[in-house]
């Protein structure tokens, strides 16, 4: 039996965090503590197909995608593949309303969402329980109130996924050997969180000249992410970035992060993806708040632009401030510098810090 008495211990759970890449990245803790929990039971998570790429082949997790591109045809296929199943317990980590259609096909007696506080969207309609709310949590320990409500208090902080041998056969011919990389992932989905073109090139001529680090540019196959990886190549003086923006999977993405030294990032997917590789992260936050929604593992590497943003350009000191506020101006990014990002740089090179919080378990 639970100690919270919500339920005994479940034989079939499911999951739905069908979104963002970061908060899917979020989720892989919490699947790790229920396993090592609850050894016995079947998971099954409920995900979007584009960030399905990233866990897929986890182990004793089963995956049913969401098509949301698809529109009706996409619930109506998950429905398909839901009907007839029961589950002794449903997580309902995601309040959007798209996740709320996606939980109509799982039936679970106990459906455990959000507090009142952090739930939109109807939320109340598609549950039956809730965690209890906490103020100004990062949303990792949000989503371990799930599991705290369930009467568990280990935490596995374990975000590994499989990677494909192909894909670490690829990553070493990209970068070969043992050299330093620095991976810059410029591009953020909220055009607002991306930081200047001069200051990466900037900061990827300081990786080399200074710290002799290869630079590696990753990203998406946006348009926007293609015209800033092509505007860095240009702009730098001294680095010669290898060019891959476009052409990984999430799974290469990881595999070339297992290569790396650190990774300079906005707030987006992939600076939440590092913690797969166990990597470090100079995180570049000032539209949103690094305390919420930083690099879990590397906050303290992270160049905190934010209070300077929200006293500039909102008035306000960030206690005073909403908690999940944020700075929407599109100037906000100039509380980055790039000098206090080349001396989060220089702590990570010189103290080995890619090292010391390695998972020890082979490439």
């Amino acid at each position: 039996m639970s100690p919270s008495g919500l339920v005994e211990a479940p034989q079939r759970i499911a999951l739905v965090r069908l979104s963002a890449l970061g908060d899917v990245t979020h989720i892989l803790p919490l699947v790790h503590t229920l396993r090592s929990t609850w050894p016995e039971a079947a998971i099954t998570w409920v995900i979007g197909r584009r960030e399905a790429e990233l866990v897929e082949g986890l182990e004793g997790v089963e995956l049913v995608t969401l098509d949301k591109g698809a529109g009706l045809a996409g619930y109506r296929a998950l429905g398909r593949v839901l009907r007839g199943r029961r589950f002794d317990l449903l997580l309902q980590l995601q309040t959007s309303f798209r996740a709320h259609l996606a939980s109509l096909g799982v039936r679970a007696p106990v459906r455990l969402g959000w507090d009142r506080t952090r739930a939109r969207d109807l939320h109340g309609l598609f549950i039956n329980r809730r965690i209890p709310f906490v103020d100004r949590q990062h949303v990792l320990d949000g989503q371990f109130g799930f599991l705290e409500a369930l009467g568990i208090r280990e935490r596995v902080l374990d975000w590994r996924v499989p990677v494909p041998a192909a894909e670490r056969t690829a990553a070493a011919e990209t970068l070969p050997g043992h050299a330093p990389t620095l991976i810059i992932s410029p591009g953020a989905s909220n055009p607002l969180r991306n930081w200047p073109v001069a200051c990466y090139c900037e900061l990827a001529d300081i990786a080399t000249e200074r710290h002799g680090l290869r630079v590696l540019l990753t990203g998406g196959p946006s348009t926007l992410e293609r015209e800033l990886a092509d505007a860095i190549c240009a702009g730098t003086r001294v680095a010669e970035p290898v060019d891959r923006v476009g052409k990984l999977t999430l799974k290469g993405l990881v595999a070339h992060m297992e290569r790396a030294t650190a990774l300079v990032s906005p707030d987006s997917g992939p600076a939440h993806v590092a913690a797969c590789a166990r990597l470090p992260v100079i995180g570049l936050y000032a539209v949103s708040n690094p305390r919420r929604t930083g690099p879990y593992l590397s906050l303290e590497h992270t160049v905190d632009g934010y209070p300077e943003a929200a006293r500039r350009y909102l008035g306000e000191e960030p206690e005073q401030l909403r908690w999940g506020t944020r700075v929407e101006d599109p100037r906000a990014m100039e509380a980055v510098t790039v000098e206090a990002a080349a001396e989060r740089l220089a702590a990570l090179v010189g103290d080995g810090v890619r090292a010391g919080i390695s998972l020890r378990f082979s490439p």
